[in-house]
């Protein structure tokens, strides 16, 4: 029997709804997928709140999604709200507002831990690697605004870990130049350093086959790295890009001026001012995996927290 569900993942940068049917073995059919950037991190990492205007356009989007629920007939909605939400000392004003945004669907915003944001992206992301026969072990790196989730695994997760080294908070807190400055962009690698050291305490980096990139600032240093001509989710998910590539492609967005950067075709307009730190966290990222696992494949995933958010809905 199929049951259709509904998945709402809000991070620091982008809000994305997934409605999607869940066959008896397990496998979701999208009906559905949208994104939209509201940057509900917009100066968090300085302030301490979600700001006013961050807090609007947000909740104008999750009452769209609302809708859009209601439209297709979603059984089961599932709200989950990352790393922001948990930074922010007004997220309960944040939680009520999606609670009334969604209303008769009765969808109470989950705030969750970075340990469970880290679980759900692995289940998300690895379900087709595993179909396909690509083998683990599998480090799944989910890049986003406010923080990076590390984790190990192959069938189920061994460790895991969540560090604040988002694109918008290395933005804000380091990369002011346009194009950074090598100043600015050793600050911010000096922080990712650091905060890859955390990660490794928890989280062993030797012996992996496989390390399995998501979300928007790897999607879109892959999709620069295979040259497409506009944004293409196929051609995208589980694209296999060798790992000097990969850090080519990094290094070529870092050092774009603004300009240049949103003038490539499969740039999100949203994602242009916060890029360059996305790819200079991947950079640091595979730098680091490529010293403790030589010869570890490179594979881009589309599939990621909120597949792993649908999934989880499906198995209540």
């Amino acid at each position: 029997m199929t049951r259709r569900v509904a998945a709402v993942d809000c991070g620091t940068n982008s809000i994305r709804l997934l409605v999607a049917d869940v066959g008896e073995d397990g496998l979701l059919t999208d009906v559905v997928r949208r994104m939209e950037v509201v940057r509900l991190g917009q100066g968090i990492d300085r302030t301490g709140v979600i700001a006013p205007e961050a807090m609007e356009r947000t909740l104008t989007a999750a009452a769209g999604y609302a809708a859009t629920c209601r439209e297709l007939g979603a059984q089961r909605v599932r709200f989950v709200a990352t790393s922001a939400s948990r930074d922010a000392r007004n997220a309960d004003d944040f939680v009520a507002g999606v609670r009334e945004a969604f209303g008769d669907l009765d969808v109470a915003p989950e705030v969750v831990a970075g340990e469970v944001e880290a679980r759900l992206s692995f289940t998300g992301a690895t379900g087709d690697l595993r179909r396909l026969g690509v083998p683990g072990p599998y480090l799944v790196v989910d890049l986003g605004g406010g923080s990076t989730e590390l984790v190990r695994g192959t069938d189920d997760v061994e460790a895991g870990r969540s560090v604040d080294i988002g694109c918008v908070r290395m933005t804000e807190r380091h990369l002011a130049g346009d194009p950074p400055s090598a100043e600015q962009a050793e600050a911010a690698r000096h922080d990712v350093r650091a905060a890859l050291d955390l990660a490794e305490e928890a989280v062993d980096l030797r012996g992996l086959a496989a390390v399995v990139g998501l979300a928007g600032s790897i999607t879109t240093v892959t999709a620069h790295a295979l040259g497409l001509g506009g944004y293409d989710r196929d051609a995208i998910h589980l694209a296999e890009v060798p790992l000097a590539t990969h850090r080519a492609s990094c290094a070529e967005l870092l050092s774009m001026p603004r300009e240049q950067r949103a003038a490539l075709p499969y740039m999100h307009p949203g994602r242009v001012d916060v890029i360059g730190a996305g790819a200079l966290v991947w950079d640091e990222v595979l730098g680091r995996v490529a010293d403790r696992s030589p010869g570890v494949r490179v594979v881009t995933s589309e599939h990621d927290i909120l597949d792993g958010i649908a999934l989880s809905v499906a198995d209540a």
